[in-house]
């Protein structure tokens, strides 16, 4: 595969991208002494979140006292994106994190020692049916990936997930990604967008892929799930620190993940009333948004595979070592 060549600098996570991006925004637990549980004291843990559906697990978890169980009195921060999580958790300013993968495989090949402890969400491997897609007009003529090339192609984040693996499925299909002009714009404004012509198509998430459904748009490609089998999206992380300091929190806060994530799965409904409650979805919208599924393990065929499409689109240097991006049982 071809590197990029209209690409522009690798964003460099630091300390200080986390000043004003985390929001005061935070949802039940406590940050400060620890609260007197059922069984004994629970241990503070502060976790920075997106408000997005990718999240909903942790929420359910948090809902229905599975933390607690753990004992874990869990705080939910959120942040206005990853920029801002990374460099929170690695500062110790947050406990743990969520993130998309390809972030933070970049993260790690920058050196910055965090490590995934429990798997997130994961595509529903339906190209169809999926809670991501790249749109386009009906009356634009494209009709499959490979018809991307000389087009502009909204992302939300230029070097990251979305324009890596749509490269990725490009070039399987014989295309050519250099082609391709990838734009960075906001997921709210990209239905809008293309509608005034200034994008040829865009890769877009429920619920603004239900929105651009609702606008007549066509789906012509599933980024999630058609270029890597059952790709994992996003992982909860923290810093080597907390592995090596306190190994028994980050073994609970795991724990506690997988039968959040197994209650998701098992519950949809579930799911899409907690994310009524902490995001502003439209009723009708959540009702037909597609939820990803959440698997209790980490799938390392697809992370290993997301490593090597870093490589090959040059997201990052050098491949990095599996096995040191995550924690084992998770």
């Amino acid at each position: 595969m071809k590197k990029f060549t209209n690409r522009g600098r690798l964003p460099l996570f630091t300390s200080a991208a986390i000043a004003g991006l985390l929001t005061l925004s935070a949802c039940g637990g406590s940050s400060d002494d620890a609260t007197e549980g059922a069984d004994g004291d629970l241990t503070p843990v502060e976790v920075g979140v997106i408000p997005i559906g990718d999240v909903a697990s942790i929420y359910v978890g948090q809902q229905e006292g599975i933390f607690e169980e753990h004992g874990i009195d869990l705080t939910l921060t959120q942040a206005q994106g990853g920029a801002a999580i990374v460099p929170g958790v690695q500062s110790g300013d947050l406990d743990f994190g969520y993130s998309n993968v390809t972030s933070l495989v970049m993260a790690r090949s920058q050196g910055l020692p965090i490590q995934i402890v429990a798997t997130g969400p994961q595509t529903t491997g339906s190209a169809d049916e999926d809670f991501a897609a790249v749109m386009v007009a009906p009356d634009s003529g494209i009709e499959s990936v490979t018809d991307l090339e000389g087009k502009t192609l909204a992302v939300n984040t230029l070097n990251n997930i979305f324009d890596s693996v749509i490269s990725s499925g490009l070039e399987q299909e014989g295309g050519d990604p250099e082609q391709v002009e990838f734009v960075e714009m906001a997921f709210p404004d990209m239905v809008a967008q293309l509608e005034a012509g200034n994008v040829d198509a865009i890769s877009a998430v429920d619920p603004f892929a239900v929105m651009g459904d609702e606008a007549g748009l066509n789906r012509i490609y599933g980024p999630f799930s058609e270029p890597v089998e059952d790709l994992s999206i996003g992982g909860y992380f923290t810093n080597e620190q907390l592995v090596s300091e306190d190994p028994e929190l980050v073994e609970s806060f795991t724990a506690a993940m997988q039968e959040s994530q197994a209650l998701s799965e098992e519950d949809p409904e579930l799911v899409r009333e907690v994310i009524a409650e902490y995001t502003d979805m439209d009723p009708d919208i959540l009702e037909q948004t597609t939820l990803p599924r959440f698997p209790q393990e980490h799938h390392r065929e697809s992370l290993q595979q997301i490593i090597d499409i870093s490589v090959e689109t040059g997201l990052i240097q050098e491949p990095i070592e599996l096995e040191e991006l995550i924690i084992d049982g998770a």
